[in-house]
């Protein structure tokens, strides 16, 4: 049991290592963005579950689990980047 613990610890330090990358994308995302209502873009937060839905499909993962954490995700990173928009805008 321990080697399995030690296994999920060091791919938990991988995802948030991955996590953390892509927050980053959302702070270039804030930077780049001219107006605070293009943040919010419904049509992407779809495209972003749809592509995370379809890889776990591949990779044999429940696509319902991907698609609930990726909305999770997703809201995050939107909340996020209003905060770094507004942030650089002050």
């Amino acid at each position: 049991m321990a080697e399995v613990r030690a296994g999920v610890d060091a791919l938990d330090e991988q995802i948030v290592t991955l996590l953390g990358t892509r927050m980053r994308f959302m702070d270039a995302a804030a930077r780049i963005k001219a107006e605070r209502g293009h943040v919010r873009d419904e049509e992407r937060k779809a495209a972003v579950i749809a592509h995370a839905r379809q890889v776990a499909a591949q990779v044999g993962f429940p696509p319902e689990i991907v698609a609930e954490l990726y909305d999770r995700l997703v809201e995050a990173s939107i909340a996020y980047e209003f905060d770094r928009f507004d942030a650089i805008r002050r």
